[in-house]
């Protein structure tokens, strides 16, 4: 079942959505509304070409890292100990989601539009999204961005200029959010990528507890 959303701030109990997680449409991207999706691990997803609403996600078995359970490869710390690049966290938020919508702003379905952008560019001005930068010199070479509410980080999107770069980004950020008490990485969607630096499946009702810091 899919819902209409209106003006007001509330979502559907995401139990009752489509099998891909699909729950709802319309709406708007205000910050006071992404901040009570996220609560409850609802995201907006869409291609801003061709929707013509906002379109909510909010699947029941919940792609995530756990910081602590980080997989980094041999090749990867030989990697990191050569210390070839620097890693900073929220030195240029716009870099990096500019730089994640240039990746994949040509193709079909694309979805970090210039709403999207202001949306989050907005968030982060407002205390409630991060990014992860990767530096080779002075030029930002990866990264990655996301939402962060209390000791959840849902991850938004990640870029790599030079191979490996987003992996380190993310071997960091769950460094970080470890060392400060994070407990959770939502990943939003599955890929290889993922898995193989230990994204694994929870069911929602165990995710909602984790971020919503009951569980």
């Amino acid at each position: 079942m899919i819902f209409q959303l209106d003006e007001r701030l509330v979502f559907p109990d995401p139990h009752y959505g489509e099998s891909d997680g699909l729950i709802a449409v319309g709406g708007d991207l205000s910050v006071d509304r992404l901040l009570l999706a996220y609560s409850y691990g609802f995201f907006p997803w869409y291609s801003f070409r061709d929707a013509d609403q906002i379109r909510w996600y909010c699947p029941m078995e919940r792609f995530v890292i756990f910081p602590k359970e980080i997989h980094i490869s041999h090749s990867m710390r030989t990697l990191l100990n050569k210390e070839r690049y620097k890693v900073t966290i929220n030195k240029d938020f716009d870099g990096v989601i500019h730089e994640c919508s240039k990746l994949r702003i040509d193709e079909n379905g694309a979805w970090l539009g210039p709403d999207m952008i202001e949306a989050y560019t907005e968030l982060h001005r407002q205390g409630f999204a991060a990014s992860v930068e990767v530096w080779e010199g002075c030029n930002l070479v990866g990264g990655l961005y996301g939402v962060n509410l209390g000791n959840a980080f849902f991850g938004e999107s990640m870029f790599s200029l030079v191979p490996s770069a987003s992996k380190i980004a993310l071997i960091l950020l769950a460094q970080y959010l470890e060392e400060n008490g994070g407990t959770i990485i939502d990943c939003q969607l599955e890929t290889p990528h993922l898995r193989s630096m230990g994204g694994r499946f929870i069911p929602y009702d165990d995710y909602l507890k984790i971020i919503r810091g009951e569980g």
